[in-house]
Parts: structure tokens; sequence; C-alpha cells
């Protein structure tokens, strides 16, 4: 199974497109996707429902968080209500230890994400301010990103000996080809159960995948991300 593992939709302030406008981007190119990940900006979106667009679109839709630190943006997957307590997903200067931390407490996983950009990206700041403790996997892949800052981020795992997933961070289904066309035509981070039950994030068979995205256990598949469901769905 190949996700993308980083997309918003309207419900973060910056989004602009319906995730059903996601859906119909990716049949409509013919994208080898199996799903995607909603890491809504300085939320968790609890209260969307998209069984129906799961049903007439043949995707699966799961949910996650980017936050805000004082080094910059990190996607969280696997969001439950111990760790929505644990500190506010509005605030924009969290520090990252802690965001690692908690995250980590409550069975979550944090994933400090395209790190090569300036402000928003954790290297720049890891140069300046020192390293933090807890950082284990990083995205090294980001479709929007600009040249040079995921070989920044790639450089900075395979020195710290990071775990590394990509994501196409797509704030459009529509119109988007060009800035994630780096993701889809040589990567993807999937999640899939494997014989032991646990979630595994891989490259699919692309050479050029397999050289940038390593193996990543995960436990929990559906309550680490968190069904794009409501509670009575069953599932």
């Amino acid at each position: 199974m190949i996700l993308d593992l980083h997309t918003h939709s309207i419900a973060s302030d910056d989004g602009r497109a319906k995730v059903e406008n996601y859906c119909q981007w990716i049949r409509k190119r013919s994208l080898p996707l199996d799903g995607f990940v909603l890491t809504e900006h300085r939320q968790f979106d609890d209260a969307s429902d998209y069984r129906a667009l799961e049903d007439e679109f043949g995707l699966l839709i799961l949910k996650a968080s980017e936050v805000e630190t004082e080094y910059g943006h990190v996607l969280v997957f696997g969001v439950n209500d111990e760790l929505r307590a644990a500190f506010d997903f509005a605030d924009i200067r969290n520090p990252l230890a802690m965001v690692l931390a908690e995250s980590k407490r409550c069975g979550a996983v944090a994933v400090p994400c395209h790190p090569g950009r300036p402000k928003v990206g954790m290297c720049a700041h890891w140069e300046t301010k020192g390293a933090v403790e807890g950082v284990e996997i990083v995205e090294t892949l980001n479709g929007g990103s600009r040249g040079g800052e995921n070989e920044e981020a790639l450089a900075f795992a395979t020195r710290y000996g990071w775990k590394r997933i990509g994501g196409s961070g797509l704030g459009s289904g529509l119109g988007a080809g060009a800035g994630s066309a780096s993701f889809f035509t040589g990567v993807g981070a999937g999640l899939g159960k494997g014989a032991s039950g646990a979630a595994v994030a891989r490259a699919p068979a692309p050479a050029v995948a397999g050289a940038h995205l390593c193996s990543l256990a995960l436990p929990r598949a559906d309550a680490l991300l968190g069904r794009a469901r409501t509670a009575d769905s069953g599932s």
C-alpha cells in the first residue's frame, strides 16, 4: 500500500482544495496511490467524515496533524485525546523536544517535515540552536520543496542516522502537479499491514525511491494515523 503522508485541505487555514478535489486529481492523473493522510495545520480535524469519498474513489483517507515548533513544522501521526491534552496544537512556538517526547509517550509518531526549508524547517535551527534529543524520523522528500531543500534534509538524515519518509505536501488537489512531481514519479512512502500486524512505511519498487527512503516499522496502523471516519462507522 502506498500513501501520500503529507497533504492539506481547506480545513487548514491556507488550504486551497477540498478533499474531494484531491481524490479527483489522483484518479485523473492515475497516480499509484492507495490513499493519503490529511495533516492539517495546527489542529486535529476529528469532525470531518470522509467515508463516502473513500467508497466512491476506492481510497484510504487518514488523519494526522502538522504542528509548529521553534525548530519548524512537525507531522504528528497517531493523534489521540491524551496527546491533544498534552500541548496546544494551535501554538506556533511549541518546544520541539516536548512535541517529540509527548508524542512518543502517547504512542504517536512525530516527524519533522520539510526540514531543509528556511524558517519552517528544522535544519537551519539545528545549526544555530543546537541538537534536540528524540528525533528519529524526518521527511526527506517533500513535493513542495525548492532546489536544495530535500537534499539538505537527506544530508541531515544520513549524518544522524534518522529514518526517512516522503510526502507531497499538497494543499491543492488541482493544478499542483509540478510541485509534487518529484514525489509521485520517484518516491512514495506507504503504510501497509505486515504479517505481524505492524504498519510498515516503505519505498516502492523504483530504485530512486529505495535509495531515498528506508523501512520504518510503526505499530497499530489505523489507530496510529486516525481513520477519517466517525466512531459509529464500525471500523
